[in-house]
């Protein structure tokens, strides 16, 4: 039986491609869950309308990432920290740090975003990605000073 994908379906394929599975799947699971449609020529023209909508929302969330991407390239944040010997740091500049120091200075960015494995625990400069959306990761510098 042949199908139009809804959804991205593990180890069948994405959104909108036409896949061949058995009767069975697609009456039993895909279709039920909504996962699928029938490939028929009024469905075909369905999910082509849904994909040109979808491209054209994720081309707008794109762009307005890569407009803040700008913006935060520009951004140097500057942390005053007490140090101990061998210049490492009492406590440590977490993402959560990171991202109350750019509210503060207008960026409304969660700290889930901040890709910062590991807290920042010694003296230095760091650059720091930011994840915007999938294709956009602009990197903030981040001065970590002696008080």
């Amino acid at each position: 039986m042949e199908i139009i994908l809804r959804q991205a379906v593990e180890n069948l394929g994405k959104t909108g491609d036409v896949v061949k599975v058995k009767s069975g799947y697609a009456r039993n699971y895909l279709l039920p869950h909504g996962l699928a449609y029938e490939a028929t020529p009024g469905n075909l023209k369905r999910i082509q309308q849904e994909r040109e909508r979808l491209e054209a929302a994720e081309n707008e969330r794109r762009g307005a990432a890569q407009g803040l991407a700008a913006k935060l390239e520009q951004v140097s944040l500057t942390f005053s920290a007490r140090v101990g010997d061998e210049g490492k740091l009492f406590g440590s500049v977490t993402a959560s740090d990171i991202a109350q120091q750019l509210e503060s200075q207008g960026f409304h960015i969660e700290k889930r975003q901040i890709d910062l494995h590991d807290p920042i625990k010694a003296l230095g400069v760091y650059r720091v990605p930011v994840r915007l959306h999938a294709d956009v990761k602009p990197e903030i510098r981040v001065w970590v000073i002696k008080s």
